[in-house]
């Protein structure tokens, strides 16, 4: 793959939609396949992305509380029920 990238983007508009995802893949080969090297590695962050998620959203649901105590009481019980979750 990385021969092939190496090759076509010499013959590829840089200003094209797939001129830039090329120069873009060009500039990073070494870190894109990092993973290939390193059987630890993952190819995605998924696994944080999904441990991150509700705690995303319940920040972006709090800033709707009504107030400052009402966020803060509603942090505590999402707190709790996510500790309880894990329990």
């Amino acid at each position: 793959m990385s021969k092939w990238i190496f090759q076509e983007i010499k013959n590829t508009l840089s200003k094209s939609r797939i001129g830039k995802a090329m120069a873009y893949a060009y500039a990073r080969w070494d870190m894109l396949s990092e993973y290939l090297r390193d059987g630890n590695l993952q190819i995605d962050n998924n696994l944080i992305e999904n441990a991150i998620h509700p705690v995303a959203l319940g920040r972006k649901n709090w800033m709707f509380a009504g107030s400052h105590e009402t966020a803060q009481r509603a942090a505590m019980i999402y707190l709790i029920l996510r500790y309880l979750q894990k329990a």
